[in-house]
């Protein structure tokens, strides 16, 4: 495609040429011969000399035949030379002084090109409506469509432009069409389906229909409707077997149908069935396993098959496994849970949809093939505190944390959410994992700790109004310390409504007993899912009853829909699910569902319709996935009463 520059250049070569002289006999006229060497300077390319010659001409003659027509060249010179203010003042005079001559619709177009030169886009179009009610001429009209087009295409709306394009090309004769088409497949390009397809049922132009079915054909394939593209594609060579891109059609029909060869009814596994992460995967796999013998029983004309591959949580293999998968056709994988990262880059590679059983950080965002359908600790964060601040009315936190990643990872959680909802973290204690005796950090956490000096106690005030915006670990002490008589005892200054402890249930239920111990008592205790465990009440009951933490799954739930998943698992593996285990059947049943419907048949197609899913029943919940493909869950709040779990009502 010409440069722009190259193209006005051009333009202002025609107007040269088209300013066709009155006819005046060869004489020895003074006038006609020094306009008649101006023209051969001007034909030599000395546009400085032949300038000079016409301003004389000009000058000298006003009144002449030839005069509108020297000021038209001198218009047209300047242009060139790139004097775009010169060749306007020049344009405007000869409308002013000579509102009869036939060089008025020229010189009046060539306004509207200086102003395109200088980068005046919004003037051109204000004042080329005003141009197309004054010239009859169908030269004019149709350069002035293609102005226009141009115009709208440097302010960057392709749409205005292409329609502008495609008046010009009504306007054209037959050679000067293919100007315009080359022009409009240049701008199409960049234009979604839904546009051409506008453009499409607009023109009723088989020439120019043809490029854009052409080109509409080759944006389904890059949106991935390669359904759409394969029918118009097709479509297009059975209309227009002539055409010049019939072969690139021709390739891309056989391309996009080595795309769609896949068993639409055929999943991969990728789980760690051997190694040391083997009974996640297999109870993965159990859940699975269910939801293929529920789903292949009550849809009969859908046959699904399953293909298993063991990873033994090994990063290399779970690629290669992929890599597998693919060459068996499958539509789309569950699983890893342990080598996410490799597997989800190869799936990502050879476009195959995978759905990840995994928290680990990031895993979405290495493509949009990605998936993942886990509970993950920004999840629980945002559960827990939303229950405690919106259910429970708490707005004042404390936070004791295992100094290692898990525990920060959670007490940052933690700490972003509670200051979004509207509520402060007043004290924050961390200590080291091999602890058992936890009599330190406590009473660092209530003030117990320290001996506090008398100046020191108005600066613990001002620092506790701070603690919800700064990030450190605020000693509580330093938070409002009351004064004690000399002989007495100091008591814990409890000035939290509920303590967070993200840590495991067997550290938990030393950390309880031993608040308790410290005074810290009537306040409300929260965790993470890993408090969802036998092993705590069993450690601390009397000291946990009321404890409250987010849980993905939660095997008592009063669902129905739950209820008949636990049934069946138990009756067919005689055991109770977990979580894994749900959330494997949960994946399963979203992939069988959204690969049943009649319209899914690339894979790309079925990637598009996982984004769309929203509020899917599982038994994990209601469960979508944002645009990133990251499950977005309604997660399960349980409370410790006696010596159970129960669940918990929550909007």
């Amino acid at each position: 495609m010409k440069s722009i520059k190259t193209v006005l250049i051009l333009a202002a070569v025609f107007f040269l040429g088209a300013c066709t002289l009155k006819t005046v006999q060869e004489t020895l006229d003074p006038a006609y011969q020094l306009f008649s060497q101006s023209e051969k300077m001007l034909q030599a390319k000395s546009y400085e000399e032949a300038l000079s010659g016409f301003g004389q001409y000009y000058e000298r003659f006003p009144d002449g035949p030839l005069a509108d027509a020297a000021l038209m060249k001198m218009a047209s010179i300047h242009m060139i030379l790139g004097n775009n203010e010169q060749a306007r003042s020049l344009c405007q005079r000869l409308i002013l002084e000579y509102p009869e001559s036939h060089f008025v619709s020229d010189a009046r177009f060539e306004i509207l090109l200086t102003y395109y030169n200088m980068g005046e886009y919004k003037a051109v179009i204000e004042q080329a409506t005003d141009f197309l009610r004054r010239t009859p001429s169908r030269v004019h009209i149709l350069r002035t469509y293609m102005l226009l087009g141009d115009a709208y295409m440097a302010i960057g709306f392709p749409k205005d432009t292409v329609n502008y394009y495609i008046m010009a090309f009504k306007e054209a004769k037959d050679k000067e069409k293919g100007v315009v088409v080359e022009k409009l497949k240049a701008v199409v390009r960049g234009l979604g389906s839904e546009d051409i397809l506008y453009f499409i049922e607009q023109s009723e132009d088989d020439t120019l229909n043809a490029h854009l079915m052409f080109q509409l054909g080759i944006t389904y394939a890059e949106e991935e409707k390669y359904g759409e593209a394969l029918k118009v594609l097709t479509a297009f060579t059975e209309k227009f077997p002539s055409h010049e891109n019939i072969q690139e059609a021709n390739r891309l029909i056989g391309e996009i149908n080595q795309k769609s060869v896949y068993s639409r009814y055929t999943i991969g596994c990728l789980l760690p069935l051997s190694g040391s992460y083997k009974i996640y995967g297999n109870g993965a796999l159990n859940g699975i396993k269910l939801a293929f013998s529920q789903f292949n029983s009550q849809n009969p004309k859908h046959s699904f098959k399953v293909i298993i591959k063991d990873t033994a949580s090994d990063p290399g293999r779970a690629a290669m496994a992929v890599k597998e998968l693919f060459d068996d056709n499958v539509a789309a994988i569950i699983g890893p849970v342990v080598t996410a990262e490799s597997a989800a880059l190869a799936a990502q590679n050879h476009g195959i949809p995978i759905i990840t059983l995994t928290q680990k950080d990031n895993i979405p965002e290495i493509g949009e093939y990605v998936f993942r359908n886990f509970i993950t600790p920004g999840m629980q964060m945002k559960t827990l505190v939303d229950y405690a601040v919106r259910e429970l009315g708490l707005s004042r936190f404390a936070v004791l944390y295992p100094d290692e990643k898990y525990g920060v990872t959670f007490m940052n959680l933690f700490w972003d959410e509670v200051i979004a909802h509207g509520g402060t973290v007043v004290g924050v204690e961390s200590y080291r994992p091999e602890l058992t005796d936890f009599a330190d950090p406590i009473k660092k956490l209530v003030g117990l700790y320290y001996d506090v000096p008398e100046n020191m106690k108005k600066i613990g005030q001002v620092l506790s109004e701070k603690t919800s915006e700064a990030r450190y670990p605020t000693e509580a002490w330093a938070s409002g310390i009351r004064e004690t008589e000399k002989n007495e005892e100091p008591e814990a200054i409890l000035d939290f409504d509920a303590i967070f402890i993200p840590d495991a249930s067997r550290k938990s239920g030393l950390i309880v007993p031993q608040l308790a111990f410290h005074d810290v008592k009537d306040i409300y205790l929260l965790g993470t899912n890993l408090w969802h465990s036998d092993k705590l009440i069993e450690m601390a009951r009397e000291y946990v009853q009321g404890a409250i933490m987010p849980e993905g799954f939660f095997a008592e739930s009063t669902s129905n829909n739950v209820s008949q998943f636990v049934d069946a698992y138990q009756e067919t593996f005689d055991r109770e699910p977990g979580f894994m285990e749900a959330a494997a059947y949960d994946t399963a049943r979203i992939l069988f569902q959204v690969m049943g419907q009649p319209h899914v048949r690339f894979r790309s197609v079925l990637k598009n319709e996982l984004k769309q899913l929203k509020n899917f029943e599982g038994v994990t919940g209601l469960t979508s996935f944002d645009e990133d493909g990251d499950a977005q869950k309604n997660l399960y709040i349980l409370q410790i009463s006696g010596r159970h779990f129960v669940e918990l009502e929550h909007r």
